[in-house]
């Protein structure tokens, strides 16, 4: 009975690893939970925890059947892992990602690209619009129980990508190309109508500036631009946060097959 033990051990080890270096990845870059302010020592725990729960129903995927792999097919292998952890996970990041685009460009039509603040989830300094429309966003995520569906698409992975080795690469390069597209795109539309307002309100203030050459257009200008841009942030941000939300679900659902 030692003798078997012994040798199921091994193999138990290496699936489990193999089984974490994917779910850990994953993680690591899930939306919610894998923020910068978020404690290392939690990421750890719930990867394990989800590794621990999935594993029954992703050992039978691995091709190692009743042994191990050979150290080498078995390092091959663990890093395919984690580059389909990696890839699947910063696709999903990038929606979040369109966050920080969005808010960069809103502060730069008002005018307050100066105002820059410590960004809680990445670290460095962001524009302080883009900080609160990604902190807004988490917020949500947790909120709205998206963050289960993310857990869901961990598991789903294993049916979406099998754990064969390493992926093709032209899929993977399609697919991060198609995500940053995504996240470029969707940031522009959260931004779309403080671009309009700031066209329309610096063509005024030209035509403005025409007709009455000796008004200080500057310094009427800069503070009326930040005061209606509030306005305008607080009047959409229900229907900006909503765009973000229902990408955000697609994407998810993407992920899990719906």
């Amino acid at each position: 009975m030692n003798t078997s033990l012994n040798l199921l051990l091994p193999g138990l080890a290496a699936a489990y690893l193999l089984t974490f270096a994917r779910v850990g990845t994953l993680i690591m870059l899930m939306p919610g939970v894998g923020e910068g302010l978020v404690s290392p020592r939690l990421r750890l725990a719930l990867a394990l925890l989800v590794t621990l729960v999935l594993f029954p129903t992703v050992r039978p995927l691995l091709p190692m059947g009743n042994g191990t792999l050979a150290p080498p097919a078995l390092i091959g292998l663990l890093f395919g892992e984690i580059l389909i952890g990696l890839m699947l996970g910063l696709c999903v990041r990038m929606v979040l990602a369109a966050l920080t685009t969005a808010g960069n460009v809103i502060s730069q039509q008002l005018g307050l690209a100066y105002a820059m603040t410590v960004d809680p989830t990445m670290g460095g300094q962001q524009a302080a619009i883009g900080n609160f429309l990604s902190l807004l966003g988490i917020t949500l995520i947790l909120a709205t129980d998206l963050h289960h569906l993310a857990l869901e698409a961990i598991g789903h992975s294993y049916v979406t990508i099998p754990p064969t080795g390493l992926p093709a690469m032209g899929d993977a390069a399609k697919l991060a190309l198609d995500a940053f597209a995504r996240s470029f795109a969707l940031g522009v539309r959260i931004a779309g109508p403080f671009i309009v307002f700031a066209i329309l309100f610096n063509l005024g203030l030209g035509v403005l500036s025409r007709l009455m050459p000796q008004l200080q257009v500057f310094f009427l200008g800069v503070p009326a631009s930040v005061i209606l841009g509030m306005l305008i942030l607080a009047g959409a941000l229900g229907l900006l946060m909503g765009l973000f939300l229902d990408d955000l679900g697609r994407t998810l659902g993407q992920l899990v097959g719906r």
